[in-house]
């Protein structure tokens, strides 16, 4: 694949992470509102509305769907709802191996894996998955058109600059918050200013729903 290529699919990945990322804050708020009465800080960066777990669902979609020719919805509904419901058991392995936390657990939920995922939850996956095929999935090729802009090209290389950024910090604060609640000290410049900047009490008003394993 030419470098340009390359770029352009690169581009097109992040567009599609911040379209589910943004997507899975706007359900998440729904959801919380609905099943406890109020919103609630459902995201999973440290600044804007990004719901990541669903940034990578989205991009395993896509992925997926560049080598599964078939848009029946009856087999999309059961392909995504594997690929889902893989993901989310992945993904909450992998944020409690790495930050000592987790932000969902089923289980008190029938038919739920380990608590990491449920069946029901597994069929959502399935619906949004005919959701991405119907709707998402025709936007793709008009990113790709406007990308060929300079001015397009310009504005993604910087928000997906802060977003590297954003990510980043939000992993290392997650990171030292462990390391907080393990007994840890601060040993670094670095590690004092998170710290102070992001202590446990800021850290658990923007994950609100994370709870330590």
């Amino acid at each position: 694949m030419e470098k340009k290529n390359v770029v352009k699919e690169l581009a097109t990945i992040f567009f599609i992470f911040m379209i589910g990322s943004i997507i899975g804050y706007i359900v998440e708020m729904i959801v919380c509102l609905v099943q406890k009465g109020y919103f609630e800080s459902r995201q999973g960066l440290l600044y804007g509305p990004f719901t990541p777990v669903y940034g990578i669902g989205i991009i395993v979609y896509y992925i997926a769907f560049k080598f599964i020719k078939t848009r029946d919805k009856k087999k999309v509904f059961l392909i995504t709802m594997l690929i889902g419901g893989l993901i989310e058991y992945l993904l909450s392995f992998l944020q409690e191996k790495i930050f000592g936390t987790v932000s969902w657990d089923y289980s008190n939920w029938i038919l739920n894996i380990n608590g990491r995922t449920t069946l029901i939850h597994c069929m959502y996956w399935g619906v949004a998955g005919i959701l991405y095929t119907t709707f998402i999935e025709t936007l793709i090729p008009r990113f790709e058109e406007l990308l060929e802009k300079n001015s397009v090209k310009i504005i993604t290389c910087c928000i997906a600059f802060l977003m590297f950024f954003n990510i980043s910090l939000s992993t290392m604060a997650g990171i030292r918050q462990k390391e907080r609640a393990n007994g840890i000290p601060a040993d670094t410049r670095f590690e004092t200013f998170l710290d102070k900047r992001y202590p446990d009490e800021y850290m658990d008003k923007v994950f609100a729903n994370k709870k330590l394993v």
